[in-house]
C-alpha cells in the first residue's frame, strides 16, 4: 500500500519545492512531491546555457523587486548564498564566477538537479511525477485532501511551489494563481520580467539592420525615485532589444513609459564632437566610429537624420549637442516585450502581505504555504531567483 498520509504536501519539483521538501524531509517530516512534468527540474536544466546560474555573491533585499520589499528579507538573511555554497562543496560540485557575482557551475545544471534529489532521498521524500494535482481542499479537521491523477493524498500542510507563468513549453501553469484565488489570497497582476522588450514594426524598422550588434550601455527607467539605472550589455534584434541590460530594465518598465539609453556612458559626446572641430577634419561616421561600431553609426546616423559624411568642422554646435543628446540619452517608448515565451521570470505573483515572511505560510490559512517565484518577489538577473528559490524553500522546509 502506498502511504497517503503526509506532513507535507510539495507541488512543484522545481529550485524551491525540492529544497523545501528535503529540509523538512531531514527533518523527519513525511513528505511528498508531486510534479506534473515527466522530466525533473527542467527551468534548473536549461538555465545560465546549461551550467546553471544558481546564485549570486552578492544576493541581497535590494536586489528585488516586490509590492512588498521588506517581505524578502528575512529568508535571505537565513539562508544566504554561502550556505547554498556549503550544500555544494559537501556533494562535490565545483563552480565558478563569471561577472558581477554570478556563480555557475563548471560542469552541468544536472549537478544541481542530482545534488536536489539526493538532499530530497536523504529526507526520505516520497515521489509523484509525472502527477497531475486537479485540486486542493481544506479537510474537515484540519490538513488537506489533494485529489491528483495518482489518486487522493492527504497532508497536515501543502506547499505550492509551482512558479509562475514564464517559458510555458517547460510546462509553466497559473496553478499556484488558481490555488491563492480559491483560498481568497490576493494576486499581484502577473507580468513577463527578464524579458526583451519590443517596439512596432515601422518605427522599428530603421534599426532593424542593426540586429545582432551588443555593446555595454547604461539604460534607465522611471523619474525620480522610481529611477533605476543598470549598467549591462544590449543586444539590437528585429524586433526590438535585448541582452542583460534590457532584460533587467524590463522588470521595472511601465507599459507607455520610455527606457533611456546611453550608448556612450563614459564619454560626454556633445562636448567631444565640438571640441573634435578644432582637433580633427574626419566625418562625423569614422570619428564616431573610433568609439561604437561602424554599422552601429551608420544606422544610428541614418535613423536620426544626421549624414555620416559631413565633416565635424562643418557641423554647428546645436546640431552636434542634438547628436549628443541621442547618443547619450535615447529615449524610446517600447510597445510591449517578448511576453511569457521568452521572460525568465514572472512579475507579481501571490501578494506577500497574506504570508508570514518567517514560515511563508498564508497567515490566515494555516498548513498553506507559498514559495518561490509564486510570490511577489522577482529577482534580478543574474543568479538572484535562484537564491530566493532556496531561500524561501529552505524558510518553509524548517518551519514545517
Amino acid at each position: 500500500m502506498i502511504n497517503k498520509q503526509f506532513d507535507v504536501a510539495v507541488i512543484g519539483a522545481g529550485a524551491a519545492g525540492m529544497m523545501c521538501a528535503a529540509v523538512a524531509g531531514q527533518r523527519g517530516k513525511r513528505v511528498v512531491l508531486i510534479d506534473h512534468a515527466s522530466r525533473l527540474a527542467e527551468k534548473i536544466r536549461i538555465s545560465g546555457g546549461g551550467r546553471c546560474n544558481f546564485t549570486n555573491l552578492y544576493a541581497g533585499p535590494a536586489n528585488f523587486l516586490s509590492e512588498n520589499p521588506h517581505f524578502c528579507k528575512s529568508a535571505l538573511s537565513r539562508y544566504t548564498p554561502q550556505d547554498f555554497l556549503s550544500l555544494m562543496k559537501r556533494h562535490g560540485i565545483a563552480w565558478h564566477e563569471k561577472h558581477k557575482g554570478q556563480l555557475f557551475c563548471d560542469d552541468s545544471a544536472e549537478d544541481i538537479i542530482r545534488m536536489l534529489k539526493a538532499e530530497c532521498d536523504a529526507g526520505k521524500v516520497q515521489w509523484r511525477m509525472p502527477c497531475a494535482v486537479d485540486e486542493v481542499m481544506a479537510a474537515e479537521g484540519g490538513g488537506y485532501v489533494l485529489k491528483t491523477s495518482s489518486g487522493e493524498i492527504s497532508a497536515e500542510n501543502v506547499v505550492i511551489a509551482t512558479g509562475g507563468l514564464s517559458i510555458p513549453k517547460i510546462g509553466a501553469t497559473d496553478f499556484a494563481h488558481k490555488i491563492a484565488r480559491q483560498f481568497g489570497i490576493k494576486v499581484i497582476e502577473p507580468r513577463p520580467a527578464l524579458v526583451p522588450l519590443t517596439f512596432d514594426a515601422k518605427s522599428w524598422e530603421p534599426f532593424v539592420p542593426l540586429s545582432g550588434i551588443s555593446l555595454e550601455v547604461d539604460i534607465e527607467t522611471g523619474e525620480k525615485k522610481s529611477k533605476i539605472v543598470f549598467r549591462e550589455d544590449l543586444l539590437f534584434t528585429h524586433k526590438g532589444l535585448s541582452g542583460p541590460g534590457v532584460l533587467q530594465i524590463s522588470s521595472y518598465w511601465q507599459p507607455g513609459t520610455p527606457i533611456r539609453i546611453n550608448l556612450l556612458p563614459e564619454l560626454d559626446v556633445a562636448e567631444d564632437l565640438i571640441q573634435a572641430k578644432t582637433t580633427t577634419k574626419k566625418n562625423l561616421a569614422n570619428y564616431l566610429a573610433q568609439y561604437l561600431p561602424a554599422r552601429l553609426v551608420d544606422g544610428l546616423l541614418a535613423a536620426h537624420g544626421f549624414d555620416g559624411d559631413l565633416k565635424i568642422p562643418d557641423m554647428q554646435d546645436k546640431r552636434l549637442r542634438h547628436l549628443g543628446e541621442k547618443l547619450n540619452r535615447w529615449e524610446l517608448v517600447p510597445d510591449g516585450s517578448e511576453g511569457y515565451r521568452k521572460a525568465e521570470v514572472t512579475r507579481g505573483g501571490i501578494d506577500t502581505r497574506a504570508l508570514s515572511q518567517q514560515s511563508m505560510m498564508v497567515t490566515k490559512v494555516p498548513g498553506l504555504y507559498f514559495i518561490g517565484e509564486s510570490v511577489d518577489v522577482t529577482g534580478w538577473l543574474g543568479g538572484f531567483n535562484f537564491q530566493w528559490a532556496w531561500a524561501s524553500g529552505s524558510a518553509a522546509g524548517t518551519t514545517l
